[in-house]
């Protein structure tokens, strides 16, 4: 048993980032390749903690202007949390509020209530909320981008940040419905910097569900079980990966999606498929070498991921980083750190 007291820090208030800092690469870093590495930098200077020959993967999926408002018949408002696409125009969705929409209710987008190509049909309860729904008389991309807003996460209250600046620079595919936090430190002068320091960059694609993020809820982490999400690695980025440890380069996760991803393939020999690899105690990580991330909840999943891949020294680190004014969270600075 792994008790899910082991994976509890407490977390002020005022250390949570409520908003990013400009520039990006302007995130404080804080690097440990090493049980005695500590050391303060900012995202600007990545470069000069890798290595020429080393390669950094990042993920570049896109996220989904997810949260909806709605307006029901009664004139009682609501949400639509769109959680992934089952086919055209049909979705998985959390709703609020599920218990008192009965199956078969047409409910309006909150933005254009007196537009009935704008109705939404709430489906089947499929449990904990989640409702099958289905977009009626309309494009359904034209209606999410028309209503939807940013699915920023819940500590940050009912807040509405742009959508552009909870993407990455590499955001492609847009199916995520949150971001891979770590990848929004990148700019075009780190990427520049990376590359003409012979440190080259490869994609990957995990697109993020609302499981990645979501507390443990059970004593042992051994019995928490982890939303499914589909991720796909090209066939030349693998043998890159590949080619880049057999000539001793490292590869840099950037994130736990990003990690996941490689993680999930070494461990199927499958590119592309669905994973809900939970990386926990003495878990046989085969790919990453190092890991860019932010610093995240107590009591994660990817806390535990974090316990798993350096061992308990994240603690030391988390407190130092407390210490020091380091900002948490989703738009919070970052840390390098490299697998014990």
């Amino acid at each position: 048993m792994i008790p899910l007291s082991e994976f509890t820090y407490e977390l002020p208030q005022h250390a949570i980032a409520t908003v990013s800092v400009e520039p990006r690469d302007s995130a404080k870093l804080l690097v440990s390749r090493s049980v005695e590495e500590v050391v303060e930098s900012t995202i600007a200077s990545l470069q000069s903690f890798l290595a020429p020959g080393d390669l950094v993967v990042v993920n570049n999926t896109k996220v989904l202007p997810a949260r909806i408002p709605i307006v029901r018949t009664s004139g009682g408002r609501g949400e639509v949390f769109l959680l992934h696409r089952i086919d055209d125009g049909l979705w998985n969705a959390l709703v609020k509020p599920s218990a008192k929409i009965p199956i078969g209710e047409k409910v309006l987008t909150e933005i254009d209530v007196n537009r009935a190509e704008c109705k939404i049909e709430i489906g089947e309860d499929n449990g904990e909320g989640h409702r099958v729904i289905r977009f009626l008389d309309a494009n359904e991309h034209d209606v999410i981008h028309a209503a939807g807003r940013a699915p920023l996460p819940p500590y940050l209250g009912d807040v509405d940040i742009p959508l552009d600046r909870y993407q990455t620079m590499f955001a492609r595919d847009e199916e995520s419905v949150a971001a891979p936090t770590a990848g929004l430190h990148f700019t075009p002068g780190v990427k520049e910097s990376l590359q003409s320091s012979g440190i080259e960059i490869n994609e990957v694609t995990l697109h993020v569900g609302v499981g990645t993020f979501r507390p443990i809820m059970t004593d042992n982490i051994e019995d928490h079980v982890m939303h499914s999400e589909r991720y796909d690695v090209p066939a030349n980025v693998w043998e890159n990966i590949r080619a880049t440890k057999q000539k001793g380069g490292r590869i840099v996760a950037v994130g736990t999606t990003s990690l996941r991803t490689l993680e999930s393939v070494a461990q199927t020999n499958q590119l592309s498929g669905d994973t809900n690899l939970f990386c926990y105690g003495d878990f046989p990580f085969q790919v990453a070498d190092l890991l860019l991330t932010n610093f995240h909840q107590p009591q994660s999943s990817l806390l535990v991921l974090l316990d798993s891949f350096i061992g308990p020294r994240w603690r030391e680190l988390y407190a130092y980083a407390l210490s020091n004014d380091f900002r948490f969270l989703s738009f919070g600075d970052a840390m390098l750190v490299a697998k014990h």
